[in-house]
C-alpha cells in the first residue's frame, strides 16, 4: 500500500497518537517501533515522507536515514528528544530535511509535514526549468527534475530532495541574489528556520557540484544577504 507518512518511533503511544491525528487531517499515516520494522514496512509499502526518531531499541534513526538515502530521496524529518545542536547538524548532514524536537505540537508537526509533502509533490510535477531543444544545456549547470538530479559539465549528479529543492530555487533566480528569507520560504516554507540548516545544505550542494567547494564558482555567498547561483549562458 501507499501512505503519505511513516512514523518510526519506539514511543508507541506517541507514535499512535500522531498517526491518528494525521489521519484525521487526510494525511495517511502508519507507524512502526524499530529499525527492523521500518525496513520490513518499506519492503511491502511505499511512503512520501518519513518521521524518524533517533533512539530506537535495535539501532538509530541516523542508521536508517543513511540506508534510505542510498535508494530513495523522499523527505525525512527527524523527531527526537535529543536537544543538542550537534545532533541537529548530524541529522541534516546525513540527509535529514528537518529536525523537530520533542515534545512537539501535533498541529505544528502536521503543518511541517504538509509543507514537505507539498514541496516533494511540486518537485515531482514541476516542469523541467532547464528544458531546451535537446533536453541538454551548454551552460555549466542544468537540472534533471525527472531524476531529481543536477547536470554539471555533462555529468549527472543525484541530489537529496531538499538539496534539489534548494538548487531549483536558486536556479529559478539564477544570476541574481536570493535572500535567505526567500530560500527559507520557498524551500522550507518557514521564514524562521535556522541559518545553520541553510548553511549545511549549501555546503552539501557545493561538495557535490563545485570543482573546489572551498572556492565556489557556481553558488556564491553574498555575505549578510543570501546566495547567488552564477551560470554563464
Amino acid at each position: 500500500m501507499h501512505y503519505n507518512c511513516l512514523i518510526v518511533d519506539d514511543e508507541t503511544e506517541l507514535a499512535q497518537m500522531t498517526a491518528e491525528y494525521f489521519n484525521m487531517f487526510d494525511v495517511s499515516c502508519c507507524y512502526v517501533g524499530s529499525k527492523a520494522e521500518c525496513f520490513d514496512f518499506l519492503k511491502e509499502n511505499t511512503v512520501d515522507l518519513i518521521l524518524l526518531d533517533i533512539n530506537l531499541g535495535d539501532g538509530t534513526g541516523f542508521e536508517i536515514c543513511k540506508k534510505i538515502r542510498e535508494d530513495m530521496q523522499l523527505p525525512i524529518l527527524f523527531i527526537s528528544a535529543r536537544q543538542s545542536d550537534d545532533d541537529v547538524l548530524v541529522a541534516l548532514s546525513i540527509g535529514g530535511d528537518d529536525y523537530v524536537k520533542k515534545p512537539y505540537s501535533l498541529s505544528i508537526l502536521l503543518a511541517k509535514v504538509k509543507v514537505n509533502l507539498k514541496r516533494a509533490s511540486q518537485i515531482k510535477g514541476m516542469e523541467n526549468i532547464s528544458e531546451d531543444k535537446g533536453g541538454h544545456s551548454d551552460s555549466a549547470l542544468s537540472l534533471d527534475e525527472a531524476n531529481m538530479a543536477a547536470v554539471v559539465r555533462g555529468k549527472k549528479i543525484a541530489l537529496k530532495a531538499k538539496e534539489y529543492a534548494l538548487l531549483a530555487c536558486l536556479y529559478k533566480h539564477k544570476n541574481t541574489i536570493v535572500k535567505k528569507e526567500v530560500l527559507f520560504d520557498e524551500v522550507w516554507g518557514d521564514a524562521y528556520f535556522s541559518d545553520s540548516t541553510l548553511n549545511v545544505h549549501i555546503r552539501k550542494l557545493r561538495e557535490k557540484l563545485e570543482e573546489d567547494p572551498n572556492e565556489p564558482k557556481l553558488i556564491k555567498t553574498v555575505w549578510g544577504t543570501g546566495y547567488c547561483l552564477e551560470i554563464q549562458e
